[in-house]
């Protein structure tokens, strides 16, 4: 019997919380909130991680990587680690991208912070309302939360 056979007996036995545990040791699990091996795939999922593992990276206007970022370089930087080509300026990646509604934004979505129809910063989203993006002069690569309605979507193809 293979340990994934055996995981609907032992959870009779076990319970439900301990069934979770019994079934990440025999194999992968689909759980609410948990990305599945298919998605974890995407370039725009793995753009989002390349992003969140340069948390704290200092800013530098002008910068791509691999140690110093300004926002679009970020964006730029992330989705080329997962493979997709993107133009330099937050401006010109808005126009590259697929717009998408805020409804229909998903984690590594690019979030685009406009006034008027100027585009003058750049995030990838992370969910629940919140990006990772290279802020400003003196400050670092982070998660923070979307501070204002006035943003478009794009989605990277």
């Amino acid at each position: 019997m293979t340990a994934l056979n055996r995981v609907p007996s032992l959870m009779a036995r076990a319970g439900t919380a301990s069934a979770l545990t019994i079934a990440a040791v025999g194999g992968s699990i689909v759980a609410p909130g948990l990305s599945s091996e298919a998605e974890a795939a995407t370039p725009a999922t793995k753009a989002l991680q390349v992003a969140a593992s340069k948390k704290g990276s200092p800013y530098k206007w002008g910068a791509i990587g691999p140690h110093r970022f300004d926002c679009s370089g970020l964006t730029l930087y992330s989705y080329k680690k997962a493979g997709k080509t993107l133009p330099r300026t937050a401006a010109q990646q808005y126009n590259k991208t697929r717009h998408i509604s805020a409804k229909s934004r998903k984690s590594g979505d690019l979030v685009f912070f406009h006034s008027g129809s100027n585009v003058y910063h750049v995030g990838i989203y992370a969910g629940k309302g919140k990006i990772w993006h290279a802020p400003k002069t003196g400050d670092v690569v982070r998660l923070q939360k979307i501070w204002t309605k006035s943003v478009w979507y794009g989605r990277v193809s």
